[in-house]
């Protein structure tokens, strides 16, 4: 429940489509989908909230995303479309912003393109919020920059919390499949058919398309390269600080969380709704605002379907999608996430003793990590850790074991504003610099400095980011090579500026994989915030489990 607090083929181009040139102050593209009108932005295109499906709304509420027919005449594109319905009131956090339109109507996306691009490689960018909040529209995720070197940007919507991943018998029933939740990523996996089927029209290569996403969005990404249904659909995957963390099962309680179908029924008993009917009949946002309250937070189901089987299996058996992936995470990822952390106990000699005794045979490894001495810093480095640390190197490992190009990160950067609030590379800071956006972060966001090493930064990212959606291989121009991880466990540490290193946090990934595969195979513990001191138990060590 803590996540809820926290507020993933054809080219489609037409003869005949004429790219408009940088002068032009109304550029128009006429794709599969329909005619659109946008602006120009110096030597770019920009189109933003081109829909991608039927409005969910009425019947089509908790449905999959219905494709929409080729609409007639010229459609303007010259501004974002609403944000998902996400719960509304006071936000008093560093990520919150301005208050923005929100909808049900809200499937759209946005492109950012060279005026003359001619088969350019593609971004799709999934942005966070937990799966509960968030927009493409938000400034920090301006694509300008990226697509200045040579790609296209494209950010899309995607139903958030009770609207984006109910699950519920009267949804399953209702099915052909007769599963239910994952809304949220049929309406990614649309946007990705959308792509496939009509970036060509905009200078894109529906064969070279890139899915990447930071958080939630990370998250995203690591369910899409799960999902047999998004498959073929992108040919690299990015993901900034994603989880790979234990799922519910669509009818069945698992690893300690109850059937996605049953935490459906226990919220559509507490709102009191009778039916479908009555669920549908509700106020988006009043329904969205209420579900919140009560406590449900939004997953991925385990459905045998969209999502086959848990992430940790998909991709211990080889299932996942067969790309090249760049991922990593940031230093200080619980400074400004505190709530994902256990309280601190009164001294050391308490939080040794709880860490002994939830531990057992493995406390001298996580003393040796989070030791006892510091432990008000070991608290925030463990949830880090067990959430976001293990999850970018698992990737990368299985990655590299399929044969693919695998490059791993740490964003550990810090600037006056930031470090001065105790927040030294907190979760996402590392956004701004990968999309040049200094400018476009949320008021209370620790500003990033105007200075000749932040646009340093800031610009070697962009170009590490750049070049792998372009072919694969994160080049900067005028910084070191990134080492792709192997058996040397390389990855780059980003601080004051980048550089190569090896074998990061030893013994970091270790410890967190054998409390994983010792929670799975009981089937009744899960593995995400329950860490050390909120770790229940650790199971004996179990066959197959280090």
């Amino acid at each position: 429940m803590k996540a809820l607090l926290l507020a993933t083929a054809l080219s489609g181009a037409l003869a005949g489509a004429a790219p408009a040139s940088a002068a032009d102050p109304a550029p128009v593209v006429t794709a599969p989908a329909g005619t659109v009108r946008g602006t120009s932005d110096g030597d770019l295109r920009v189109f933003k909230g081109i829909p991608y499906a039927a409005p969910p709304v009425g019947a089509l509420r908790w449905r999959p995303p219905a494709p929409l027919p080729r609409w007639t005449g010229e459609r303007a594109a010259t501004s974002f479309g609403a944000a998902c319905v996400q719960p509304q009131g006071s936000n008093a956090t560093i990520y919150a912003g301005p208050p923005m339109p929100v909808s049900e109507d809200c499937l759209t996306l946005n492109i950012w393109t060279p005026a003359n691009a001619r088969n350019a490689p593609v971004m799709v960018w999934i942005h966070g919020g937990a799966l509960v909040s968030g927009s493409s529209r938000e400034p920090m995720y301006d694509g300008r920059k990226l697509a200045e070197r040579g790609i296209v940007v494209v950010s899309i919507n995607y139903r958030l919390g009770v609207l984006g991943w109910l699950a519920h018998p009267w949804l399953s029933r209702e099915s052909r499949q007769r599963v239910s939740g994952n809304y949220g990523l049929l309406d990614q996996i649309a946007a990705l058919t959308w792509v496939r089927d009509n970036i060509g029209a905009f200078g894109g290569d529906a064969r070279q398309v890139t899915v990447a996403g930071e958080s939630a969005g990370g998250l995203s990404t690591l369910y899409l390269m799960s999902s047999p249904a998004a498959r073929g659909l992108f040919t690299r995957a990015i993901a900034q600080s994603g989880y790979m963390i234990s799922m519910p099962d669509l009818r069945k309680a698992a690893f300690g969380m109850p059937s996605g179908e049953g935490g459906g029924q226990l919220l559509t008993g507490a709102l009191q709704v009778p039916d479908i009917a009555g669920l549908r009949g509700m106020d988006a946002q009043a329904l969205t605002d209420t579900a919140a309250k009560l406590g449900f937070a939004p997953f991925g189901v385990v459905d045998g379907a969209v999502l086959p089987q848990q992430m940790v299996d998909a991709f211990d058996q080889g299932r996942q999608a067969p790309v090249p992936v760049l991922a990593g995470f940031n230093q200080g990822e619980i400074r400004s996430l505190r709530m994902l952390a256990p309280k601190a106990p009164a001294d050391a000699a308490a939080y040794e003793k709880a860490i002994r005794a939830s531990y057992a045979d493995l406390a001298d490894r996580f003393l040796q990590l989070y030791p006892a001495a510091d432990y008000r810093e070991s608290i925030l480095a463990t949830t880090r850790d067990a959430l976001y640390g293990w999850t970018s190197e698992r990737l990368v490992r299985k990655q590299a074991a399929l044969g693919q190009p695998a490059y791993l990160y740490l964003f550990d950067h810090g600037y006056p504003a930031m470090d001065g609030a105790d927040l030294h590379a907190f979760h996402a800071s590392e956004l701004p610099f990968v999309f040049g956006t200094p400018d476009g972060t949320p008021p209370r966001w620790p500003k990033v400095p105007d200075t000749p090493g932040e646009r340093a930064l800031s610009d070697a990212m962009l170009d590490y980011w750049a070049s792998f959606v372009r072919d694969g291989k994160p080049v900067a121009r005028n910084a070191a090579p990134w080492p792709a991880y192997d058996a040397a466990r390389s990855y780059m540490h980003f601080a004051a500026t980048p550089q190569p290193a090896r074998d990061l946090m030893p013994g970091m990934f270790a410890l967190n994989e054998s409390v994983m595969c010792r929670r799975r195979a009981t089937g009744t513990i899960g593995w995400n915030w329950n860490v050390g001191l909120a770790a229940p138990k650790l199971p004996p060590k179990a066959a197959g489990c280090e």
